[in-house]
Protein backbone atom coordinates (compact mmCIF):
# COMPACT_ATOMS: atom_id res chain seq x y z
CA UNK A 1 0.00 0.00 0.00
CA UNK A 2 1.17 3.62 -0.54
CA UNK A 3 0.15 6.57 1.54
CA UNK A 4 0.45 10.05 -0.17
CA UNK A 5 -0.20 12.79 2.48
CA UNK A 6 1.27 16.56 2.94
CA UNK A 7 -0.35 19.54 2.35
CA UNK A 8 -0.19 22.91 0.01
CA UNK A 9 -0.29 26.70 0.66
CA UNK A 10 -1.89 29.12 -1.86
CA UNK A 11 -3.28 32.49 -1.03
CA UNK A 12 -6.02 32.68 1.25
CA UNK A 13 -8.01 34.54 -1.69
CA UNK A 14 -7.47 31.48 -4.02
CA UNK A 15 -8.22 28.45 -2.10
CA UNK A 16 -11.81 28.03 -2.97
CA UNK A 17 -10.92 28.43 -7.06
CA UNK A 18 -8.20 25.53 -6.07
CA UNK A 19 -9.88 23.49 -4.45
CA UNK A 20 -12.89 24.18 -7.21
CA UNK A 21 -10.32 23.07 -9.84
CA UNK A 22 -9.71 19.91 -8.08
CA UNK A 23 -12.90 18.14 -7.95
CA UNK A 24 -12.37 16.56 -11.72
CA UNK A 25 -9.32 15.09 -10.13
CA UNK A 26 -11.09 13.65 -7.34
CA UNK A 27 -13.45 12.20 -9.03
CA UNK A 28 -11.27 10.78 -11.69
CA UNK A 29 -8.79 9.21 -8.48
CA UNK A 30 -11.44 7.86 -7.18
CA UNK A 31 -12.60 5.52 -10.19
CA UNK A 32 -8.55 4.36 -10.90
CA UNK A 33 -7.56 1.58 -10.45
CA UNK A 34 -5.72 0.50 -7.21
CA UNK A 35 -7.21 3.77 -5.66
CA UNK A 36 -8.50 3.03 -2.17
CA UNK A 37 -9.11 6.87 -1.05
CA UNK A 38 -8.64 10.24 -2.10
CA UNK A 39 -9.32 14.02 -0.92
CA UNK A 40 -8.27 17.36 -1.44
CA UNK A 41 -9.75 19.40 1.80
CA UNK A 42 -9.42 23.11 2.90
CA UNK A 43 -8.11 23.03 6.46
CA UNK A 44 -9.96 24.01 9.62
CA UNK A 45 -7.84 26.07 10.94
CA UNK A 46 -5.41 27.71 8.00
CA UNK A 47 -7.07 29.70 5.45
CA UNK A 48 -4.34 28.79 3.25
CA UNK A 49 -3.64 25.57 3.57
CA UNK A 50 -4.96 22.53 1.38
CA UNK A 51 -5.06 19.14 2.88
CA UNK A 52 -3.76 15.71 0.98
CA UNK A 53 -4.69 12.40 1.35
CA UNK A 54 -4.41 9.22 -1.10
CA UNK A 55 -4.46 5.72 -0.46
CA UNK A 56 -3.28 2.97 -2.97
CA UNK A 57 -3.10 -0.39 -2.95
CA UNK A 58 0.19 0.31 -4.97
CA UNK A 59 3.04 2.51 -6.22
CA UNK A 60 2.39 1.42 -10.39
CA UNK A 61 -1.12 2.70 -9.46
CA UNK A 62 0.17 6.09 -7.91
CA UNK A 63 2.42 6.12 -11.43
CA UNK A 64 -0.74 5.35 -13.83
CA UNK A 65 -2.53 7.65 -12.36
CA UNK A 66 -0.31 10.88 -11.52
CA UNK A 67 0.96 11.31 -15.41
CA UNK A 68 1.77 14.58 -16.02
CA UNK A 69 0.91 15.88 -12.20
CA UNK A 70 -1.49 19.15 -11.56
CA UNK A 71 -2.03 22.04 -14.22
CA UNK A 72 0.04 24.95 -14.80
CA UNK A 73 -2.91 27.01 -13.40
CA UNK A 74 -2.59 24.83 -10.12
CA UNK A 75 1.27 25.22 -9.91
CA UNK A 76 1.55 28.59 -10.26
CA UNK A 77 -1.18 29.16 -7.43
CA UNK A 78 0.92 26.85 -4.95
CA UNK A 79 3.12 29.15 -2.61
CA UNK A 80 4.39 25.87 -0.49
CA UNK A 81 3.91 22.23 -0.69
CA UNK A 82 4.99 19.76 1.29
CA UNK A 83 3.58 15.94 0.29
CA UNK A 84 5.06 12.82 0.58
CA UNK A 85 5.08 9.32 -0.58
CA UNK A 86 4.82 6.06 2.25
CA UNK A 87 5.65 2.83 1.49
CA UNK A 88 3.07 0.69 3.53
CA UNK A 89 4.09 -2.97 4.77
CA UNK A 90 0.91 -3.23 7.34
CA UNK A 91 -2.08 -1.74 8.77
CA UNK A 92 -4.89 -1.98 11.05
CA UNK A 93 -7.99 -0.93 11.87
CA UNK A 94 -9.37 1.53 14.61
CA UNK A 95 -12.48 1.36 14.24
Amino acid sequence: MVIVAGRLVVAPKQREAYLDGCVSVVEQARRAPGCLDFSITADLVDPGRINIFERWEAQTDVEAFRGGGPSDDQSAAVVFASVSEYDVAGSRSLT
